[in-house]
């Protein structure tokens, strides 16, 4: 398999860790030899209840004896996506009570974009430096990493940026600004929240000269940071929010939620102001609308918090300077990039699966499942220690 792997399979770097997968249960992914590899990284953030969540399995394979695809998104009422949407508008403050479901994260993106200029009127976006929203072209556009993109401009115009926790840079949002896309905490920069209610201000400013605030919630939100979403750890509200990841527990989803008078603008003038085929396919839902009720009606968010306290107590080592993040959305900084990339891949010849980051170097990714438990936690930092303490 390996072999047709590399010749059939498209890849998206030189190197990839290339792990034969056998099956996954849990906090475990298995290889084709049974050998179990405990998984700190949750398919890098979306695996939200672990590998083969028994809740979302049977919605899953309950709504595939209903329907599946049945209609292009939106013109038939569909249980599994109406209950989602309205759940979710009862677990969010207003205004944000209509969401429109989508692929992906970034076709989520692509949708709040078009959104913004629907509502104003106007061309320009604000995104921040070293900020990821995803890789399609508009997307792409709002990444603030010249690096990744250069090669396939031109991109979409009009697009300034700013640096996040900057507040001098807020005077960039004017009259001509549509909307300000930023992430809640910043994910491929390096797990970096806002701080002295850097939210607060952005949002102050938008109100000021009447953009509209988009937050990327793809990787915080789902119960990651302790909460159902990662803005509601720092007191205000965003026009959109947009989601993914995490959202289906492994199933691809997308979505962005606003209030009824902005998304109802895209239903008119023109009408068919943003379409999908299978955004909101009734099986991805009916694992979406499961996963929600999961974390909503246990104690997974509470005890995020709790887990976070037991990695910053464990992951305590000369070689690891600080612990970024919130939750299980935690980044372990070592000195270099080399050392992390050492760690990353001796952790992995040990059974144990870290990640790196977009565009911080130096750090070592552990976003595991909401569900894993403290004692996988301590096998889990006790592999970290043991690594860490054999590199000269």
């Amino acid at each position: 398999m390996i072999d047709d792997f590399f010749k059939y399979q498209a890849q998206t770097s030189p190197h990839p860790l290339a792990l034969e997968i056998s099956y996954a249960e849990g906090s475990y992914i298995y290889d084709s030899q049974g050998k179990p590899y405990l998984d700190f990284v949750a398919g890098v953030s979306a695996n939200t209840l672990g590998h083969q969540p028994k809740r979302v399995n049977e919605a899953i394979k309950n709504q595939l004896d209903r329907y599946s695809h049945v209609m292009v998104y939106g013109e038939y009422a569909q249980k599994p996506a109406t209950e989602l949407c309205k759940l979710l508008a009862s677990h969010l403050p207003n205004p944000l009570n209509k969401t429109y479901l989508v692929n992906s994260g970034t076709e989520a993106i692509e949708g709040a974009l078009k959104l913004a200029r629907r509502v104003t009127g106007r061309s320009q976006w604000i995104s921040c430096h070293h900020a990821y929203h995803g890789n399609t072209m508009g997307s792409m556009s709002v990444m603030g990493y010249e690096e990744r993109k250069q090669i396939f401009r031109p991109l979409i115009p009009d697009v300034d940026f700013i640096t996040f926790n900057n507040e001098a840079d807020l005077q960039k949002i004017t009259t001509k600004t549509a909307g300000v896309l930023l992430e809640t905490i910043q994910g491929g920069a390096g797990f970096i929240q806002p701080e002295n209610d850097y939210l607060v201000k952005v949002r102050k400013r938008c109100d000021e000269v009447g953009a509209v605030l988009i937050l990327d919630e793809i990787q915080p939100g789902f119960g990651r940071t302790g909460k159902l979403f990662g803005f509601e750890n720092y007191n205000m509200v965003p026009d959109v929010v947009v989601m993914g990841k995490g959202m289906a527990s492994g199933m691809p989803v997308g979505a962005f939620t606003a209030s009824s008078e902005m998304m109802d603008l895209l239903s008119h003038d023109p009408k068919l102001g943003h379409i999908t085929t299978f955004g909101g396919h009734p099986v991805i839902a009916a694992a979406a609308l499961a996963t929600l009720q999961e974390i909503t009606e246990s104690n997974l968010m509470e005890e995020a918090l709790e887990k976070e306290q037991l990695f910053r107590k464990l992951l305590v080592h000369p070689l690891i300077k600080e612990i970024r993040g919130k939750g299980l959305m935690l980044a372990a900084m070592t000195e270099s990039p080399e050392i992390t990339n050492q760690v990353i891949l001796e952790c992995h010849k040990k059974g144990l699966i870290l990640f790196w980051l977009l565009f911080e170097g130096k750090a070592i990714r552990i976003t595991p499942p909401l569900t894993i438990s403290k004692e996988e936690i301590e096998k889990g930092c006790g592999i970290i220690l043991e690594v860490l303490n054999n590199i000269k």
